[in-house]
C-alpha cells in the first residue's frame, strides 16, 4: 500500500480471502482503495467455476473475496501495475448509473474514521456487496 499510486495491493484477510486494493497516492503514503465487487461482464462461466457456481450470478463477485477468487486474484499479483498486462483497470465507457456512497464494511475498529461515507456504490446494481447504512 506504500507506493506508487496505480498499482495493485493484495493481501490477504482473515487467513483464507485474499482482497484487491488500488494504490492511490504518492510511493510512501499508504492510501488505497479497496474494489469490493464487481458486475461480471465477460468470462462469466468461468468465473462461476472458480467460485464453484454460485446459486445466484449477483454471488460471483459480490465482495472483495469473492470477487479475487472469481478473477483468481491472490499474493503473486501484489505489486502489479494496473495499466500493465497481467491485471488492469479498462475504462469501458459503461454508464453504470447514480453513484451512491455509505460508510466503509468492517471497520468498526477505525474509531472516527469508522461512519465517513468513504465506499463508493452504483445504486441498485444487484452485483454491490452489502451497504451498510449509518
Amino acid at each position: 500500500m506504500f507506493g506508487p499510486p496505480g498499482y495493485a495491493y493484495v493481501y490477504m484477510i482473515y487467513g483464507f480471502y485474499f482482497c484487491l486494493n488500488v494504490v492511490t497516492q504518492p510511493k510512501g503514503y499508504p492510501a488505497a482503495v479497496l474494489i469490493r465487487a464487481v458486475e461480471p461482464l465477460e468470462n462469466v462461466d468461468l468465473m462461476c467455476e472458480l467460485r464453484n457456481n454460485p446459486e445466484r450470478d449477483t454471488n460471483i463477485a459480490s465482495g472483495p473475496g469473492k470477487l479475487c477468487m472469481a478473477m483468481s486474484i491472490d499474493k503473486q499479483l501484489n505489486g502489479e501495475n494496473l495499466l500493465g498486462t497481467t491485471i488492469w483497470i479498462e475504462d469501458r465507457k459503461l454508464d453504470p448509473g447514480p453513484i451512491r456512497t455509505s460508510p466503509r464494511v468492517g471497520v468498526d475498529y477505525a474509531g472516527e474514521y469508522k461512519d465517513k461515507p468513504w465506499r463508493f456504490y452504483v445504486d441498485s446494481n444487484p452485483h454491490v456487496s452489502r451497504v451498510r447504512f449509518k
